[in-house]
Order: C-alpha cells, then structure tokens, then sequence
C-alpha cells in the first residue's frame, strides 16, 4: 500500500472515529446524565448516528466513494447544528424560536467556557467529517489511490 492509499484510509477512519465519539457522546449526556434531547438534538442524532455504520465498513471496505454520502450528511447535519447553536446563543433567534417539543431547543444542559454547549459539539463534529470527506473526494478524483 503506497503512502497516498494509507493517508485515505487514515482519513477514513478518521471521520469514522469522529462520528462514534459523537455518538457515544450524545447517548452518554441522554442515557447516563439523563439530559432529555429536544427535537432538533434528534434530527442531529439522525444525520451522525448512520455515519458510525457507514463509515466503520467502509473504512473496513476501504471504499472511498462513501466520503460522497457521509458530506451529504455532514452538510445537512451540520446545518441543523448551527440553526440550534444559534436558538441558543443569539437573542434574536431565541425570540423567534420555533416549538420544540416537550424540551425546549433553546435550553443549554452545558455550557463551558461560555459557548461550548452540545449542538456545538455535533457541529464541531460534523465540519470535522466534512473536511475529512472533501479531502477523500479530492484525493479520490486526483486518482491519488491504487
């Protein structure tokens, strides 16, 4: 295996890394801390959990073509991240606040160091995945793999 092929499978498992960490993270604040996850917690739940299957075979697989889905979930994902992020930091979203069910998205069950809270996480995770899926695209179509 050539260098190049190694840093793709590195990049591969990677993402994938990050993606478990996240969602052992989420399932650690719901089920351990008992932190009940509002609406849009969930819809982020929806776009990282998947990745953890998707990307572990594929980083098994070493199939690379994967990066293509894992951005579209990470791109969606992460949008949904930063609407929530904003519901809680930004005055004027948390007065337009839409409903969100029986917990509300504006609530903040951590916040550390004054901005770090847990939509911020998944965001942070999910820009974190779609670097490492731009990169394997790039480096896929240079026909940098053998």
């Amino acid at each position: 295996m050539n260098n190049n092929a190694k840093t793709l499978e590195n990049a591969l498992i990677g993402a994938w890394g990050i993606s478990l960490i996240a969602t052992l993270g989420s399932l650690y604040f719901s089920e351990i801390l008992k932190f009940t996850p509002c609406d849009l917690c969930w819809f982020q739940r929806i776009f990282m959990y998947p990745q953890v299957v998707l990307l572990g075979l594929a980083a098994i697989r070493k199939e690379y073509g994967i990066a293509r889905y894992s951005l579209a979930l990470s791109i969606i994902g992460g949008t949904i991240s930063l609407y929530h992020y904003a519901l809680q930091k930004i005055p004027f979203f948390q007065t337009h606040a839409i409903s969100c069910g029986r917990v509300p998205c504006t609530g903040q069950y951590i916040n550390w160091l004054g901005f770090i809270t847990i939509p911020f996480l998944a965001l942070v995770a999910f820009f974190l995945i779609s670097v490492l899926s731009i990169f394997i695209i790039r480096k896929e179509k240079e026909g940098k793999i053998s």
